[in-house]
């Protein structure tokens, strides 16, 4: 599966964005969808991952109340919609897909190419 990312961009503090993870192929229902990030100068992290049906999903603490990750298998999209933002969300945001569940960048065989988020105070 081909993953494309998109939706990043400058906002202030307390904003929201919404990003999307658009999949090539017709097997995205069968994936395990998710988002990591990417500070400059730190390991990338999880944010969140989704199932192949929707109705279940797990974020990592900082996030949770503020983001919502969520898929459209008949648009062959997932998206992260991010609100109440602060600057330590900033970061380079990715899409990544699995057959298992995972937090781990290992977990995950398949990569979007990053957009880039950025919080000002």
């Amino acid at each position: 599966v081909q993953l494309q990312a998109s939706g990043g961009g400058l906002v202030q503090a307390g904003g929201s964005l919404r990003l999307s993870c658009a999949a090539s192929g017709r097997t995205f229902g069968t994936y395990i969808m998710a988002w990591f990030r990417q500070a400059p100068g730190k390991e990338r992290e999880f944010v969140a991952h989704i199932n192949w049906s929707g109705d279940n999903t797990y974020y990592r603490d900082s996030v949770k109340g503020r983001f919502t990750i969520s898929r459209d298998n008949a648009k062959n999209t997932a998206y992260l919609q991010m609100n109440s933002l602060k600057p330590a969300d900033t970061a380079v945001y990715y899409c990544a897909a699995s057959t298992i569940y995972g937090v781990a960048p290992g977990d995950y065989a398949y990569w979007g190419q990053g957009t880039q988020v950025t919080v000002s105070s």
